[in-house]
């Protein structure tokens, strides 16, 4: 069963959550689970695992491994936005 992030989304979190909201996404399963932006595997060879763990992006087709978000990378993409705008307007 998939569980929450109980930490902040770092910056390549939230990148990598805007690149699956894209469609640029794929999950390897054959290879633990590994991440493919644009054909390429992610620098970052645990983020596919943690983010499909912490229940932010499935699997939408097994046979091309095609990566979406859920409900909850949704929300989670949403809020760290938010927080971002809120941040640039105590800034500014």
């Amino acid at each position: 069963m998939p569980t929450t992030l109980n930490y902040q989304l770092s910056g390549r979190d939230r990148a990598i959550l805007r690149a699956v909201a894209a469609g640029r996404c794929r999950i390897s399963t054959d290879l633990g689970m590994s991440l493919l932006v644009d054909g390429v595997r992610c620098c970052e060879q645990f983020i596919g695992r943690r983010l499909t763990t912490a229940g932010l992006v499935a699997i939408a087709d097994a046979i091309s491994g095609t990566a979406v978000l859920t409900s909850a990378g949704k929300a989670a993409l949403e809020a760290a936005l938010e927080a971002a705008l809120e941040a640039a307007l105590e800034a500014a």
